[in-house]
């Protein structure tokens, strides 16, 4: 709840309290605030365990923070070891760096292919190289003329 207030804060909140309140009403506030998180707490844990027994038996490992959508897909894919979605062949399919270095070699028209990359780039090889200029033939004779756009 706390994780983003540091001593410093806490330091600061806390002189600002006893410049507020007073140091004679202080401790009285402070009963009366866990009092109300106390109570609010036990509330929260009554609805939750109702919530839960009018679901009945089949929801009983039922988790509320379940609900939240990183949470569950975070569960899913721990239950499933992640494998499912075949999410470990594409990250180490994926090499970034493999790809770039590839890339700057064939802007840069060097041809250092090695063995390992042929693989690879055996498809890229057939391809037409979409980098360089085609060579546009040559003709000797003017556009049609058309009287009508002019």
């Amino acid at each position: 709840m706390f994780n983003d207030i540091g001593a410093l804060e806490l330091v600061t909140l806390g002189i600002l309290a006893v410049l507020v309140f007073g140091p004679d009403k202080l401790p009285k506030l402070i009963q009366d605030l866990a009092r109300t998180v106390r109570k609010i707490r036990e509330f929260s844990d009554s609805a939750k365990e109702d919530i839960r027994s009018e679901l009945g038996p089949q929801f009983k490992d039922f988790e509320f923070e379940d609900l939240n959508p990183k949470t569950f897909v975070r569960k899913q894919l721990m239950e499933n070891g992640g494998d499912d979605l075949g999410i470990k062949e594409i990250r180490e399919s994926f090499d970034l760096r493999k790809e770039m270095t590839q890339l700057t070699d064939v802007v840069n028209g060097k041809d250092s292919v090695s063995a390992a990359d042929t693989a690879v780039a055996a498809p890229a090889a057939t391809a037409p190289d979409l980098l360089k200029k085609t060579p546009q033939p040559v003709k000797d004779d003017r556009p049609p003329f058309d009287a009508d756009a002019t």
